[in-house]
């Protein structure tokens, strides 16, 4: 073999080294393309989820049916503790108050660091789906 077929046959086997190279390229961005449309509409699956949960609230939420009472009855808790930090947030608003809301707001981290860990609970024993004690979940 001459110096001319050696040089043809390395410049033919990097041509297709070249092209498959591309073509790697090309089906690699195209996985990429998917992925990335896989993962919109997966957004968009979890936020129709949402807007359904918050329809059946909406509709439903003061007497759920079977399945959907622990969650009814979490979102409800949840919106009546909301409530509550919003007042006292008003209360520690009002006028005269003698320190910054700033200085308010590191007193409060300060001591809820200091404080023991305890989950929040509602006047009566909490919630049923929760916050009860193992015995009263037997009864």
């Amino acid at each position: 073999m001459d110096f001319k077929d050696t040089f043809d046959t390395l410049k033919d086997k990097a041509t297709d080294l070249a092209q498959a190279g591309v073509a790697q390229s090309k089906r690699l961005a195209e996985i990429a393309k998917l992925k990335m449309s896989n993962m919109a509409e997966e957004d968009a699956i979890k936020k129709a989820y949402i807007e359904i949960g918050k329809l059946y609230y909406a509709e439903q939420g003061a007497t759920p049916d079977g399945a959907y009472a622990a969650a009814c009855e979490k979102i409800t808790a949840s919106k009546a503790l909301i409530e509550t930090n919003n007042e006292r947030i008003a209360e520690l608003k009002q006028p005269g108050d003698p320190e910054p809301e700033e200085e308010i707001v590191v007193e409060a981290v300060e001591a809820a660091k200091e404080a023991p860990e305890e989950a929040p609970t509602q006047e009566g024993g909490g919630c049923s789906c929760c916050c009860q004690s193992e015995e009263e979940k037997q009864d």
